[in-house]
């Protein structure tokens, strides 16, 4: 089977968005300094991470479409990445919890060094006032590693959270049907695939 294009992420979610839809694709993740740019508004520097990762990864492959996103976490123009240890973790739960909050993922296509498309979606994220204890709960339960703002809506972080408003995959890593929409206009289209149940 060819490879309809080229996935500049390592991020499981990413992957397992992308093949449920019915995409063939490869994984060549982008490695690069994703805090050169932490001084630009919170949707600039997803939007602007996005692309450096997507540029990266089509020096290496001028003739596919390669794909790329960014996904960050965001209160009060501050931005919360991947936590240090759990102390960070909880930290920066208990500064959610209680609280709305704006995720962004911004969606990055290359050809051929210039065709080039971008999407850039937000989604708002309303926290439960949890308690110190089940936050202290959650992070034990080792999922908030190595996840943006400390926590996975997939998971058991369900829990903590009271209300989405916009695209659920936008918050676990890519928005589903914007992917979907831009990949039609390079031609790239999901092919069927068998649910599971």
């Amino acid at each position: 089977m060819t490879c309809d294009f080229i996935l500049a992420s390592g991020s499981p979610r990413r992957r397992e968005i992308l093949a449920r839809m019915g995409f063939n694709f490869k994984i060549v993740p982008a490695d690069i300094d994703e805090s050169l740019h932490r001084d630009l508004p919170p949707a600039a520097y997803a939007a602007q991470t996005a692309a450096l990762k997507g540029r990266y990864a089509a020096s290496s492959f001028p003739d596919q479409v390669v794909v790329a996103a960014d996904t960050i976490v965001t209160l009060d123009g501050q931005i919360f990445g991947k936590p240090k240890d759990a102390a960070d973790a909880k930290a920066m739960l208990m500064t959610l919890a209680g609280r709305t909050h704006e995720v962004i993922t911004s969606v990055f296509m290359i050809k051929c060094h210039d065709h080039t498309l971008q999407q850039t979606v937000s989604t708002k994220v309303t926290f439960a006032d949890v308690s110190p204890e089940l936050i202290d709960i959650y992070v034990a339960s080792g999922e908030s590693a190595d996840k943006s703002g400390s926590y996975a809506l997939q998971g058991i972080a369900a829990m903590l959270i009271r209300r989405v408003e916009g695209s659920v995959s936008s918050v676990v890593g890519l928005p589903a049907c914007e992917t979907r929409e831009m990949l039609a206009q390079f031609g790239i289209y999901p092919r069927p695939v068998k649910a599971e149940f």
